[in-house]
């Protein structure tokens, strides 16, 4: 299973952005993880094909996740961004078995 992300970027603090994951065949779970320099990789988001959703404290009530499941996509909509959530975010699906697949990665930079 191949993940391919897209969006990120530079933004100032307050601003938005929006993150896409297209996977090469269903996922019942996809979501993200994202890791600060010098941090460890942190749980962000995850979406279930039936459209629950859970987040991390951090990011709850500025970030949405949603998905098409007929394409295969998932997207995080990152509103009232902070310098904090700077980091490479990594999009994720759960394969079974204890096993996830990761996408490449996309930076996002929140400057001050």
């Amino acid at each position: 299973v191949q993940l391919v992300e897209s969006g990120g970027g530079l933004v100032q603090a307050g601003g938005s952005l929006r993150l896409s994951c297209a996977a090469s065949r269903s996922l019942v779970v996809m979501g993200w993880y994202r890791q600060a320099p010098g941090k460890q990789r942190e749980f962000v988001a995850r979406i279930l094909s039936g459209g629950t959703t859970n987040y991390a404290a951090s990011v709850k009530g500025r970030f949405t996740a949603s998905r098409d499941n007929a394409k295969n996509t998932i997207d995080l909509q990152m509103n009232s961004l902070k310098p904090d959530d700077t980091a490479v975010y990594y999009c994720y699906g759960d394969i079974g078995v204890g096993s996830n697949t990761w996408g490449q990665g996309t930076q996002v930079t929140v400057s001050s």
